[in-house]
């Protein structure tokens, strides 16, 4: 619980401190440093770690900024929630952001599953129909899951539409089984 609120609280100190048009470009400077993190022990250990002094954190965030080409805003704010102990919540607080920005720019994203790949009409239908539901624009991420059957799954948010094949005969499983 602690962890969450941290994470709301800096998502949205990252939300306030910055442009509305810069942070889309923020975001994925903190996706950025957080693949780094993902891919680097040596790197997470670094910014985690209460061994290492906040100058040997700032000289190695100054040397990769260049490589990452992130802002002096993402690098102050990386090395503070690194001084402050938060920086393993970096993961949540970019899906909290993220979250937070689209709320405001009153979008939705949406998570798309499907079989095949989708046509073009289909993703014009697909987007229009989410629209509807949604009462916003969708933004549209594919994964493509040969082991359905047919039909799509769609998350928005914590929401999930299953009109898959295989969604439905458990629903008719759990019906037969209701009597």
């Amino acid at each position: 619980m602690k962890a969450a609120k941290q994470a709301s609280r800096y998502a949205k100190a990252l939300l306030r401190n910055t442009d509305l048009e810069n942070i889309p470009q923020a975001l994925s400077e903190l996706v950025a440093v957080n693949d780094l993190m993902s891919a680097s022990k040596d790197f997470r250990s670094l910014l985690a770690s209460p061994l290492f002094t906040n100058d040997e954190r700032t000289n190695v965030i100054k040397q990769l900024t260049g490589k990452l080409k992130l802002s002096d805003y993402i690098v102050k704010f990386t090395l503070h929630l690194s001084e402050v102990r938060v920086i393993t919540a970096l993961p949540e607080i970019i899906r909290m952001a993220t979250s937070l920005y689209l709320e405001k720019k009153k979008k939705a994203r949406a998570v798309v599953i499907t079989p095949l790949p989708v046509t073009k009409e289909q993703e014009t239908k697909l987007r229009a129909s989410l629209k509807n539901i949604t009462d916003r624009e969708i933004e549209i991420e594919y994964a493509i899951d040969p082991s359905l059957l047919g039909g799509i799954l769609v998350r928005i948010g914590s929401t999930m539409y299953d009109t898959s094949i295989k969604g439905q005969l458990r629903l008719l499983k759990d019906e037969l089984i209701k009597g």
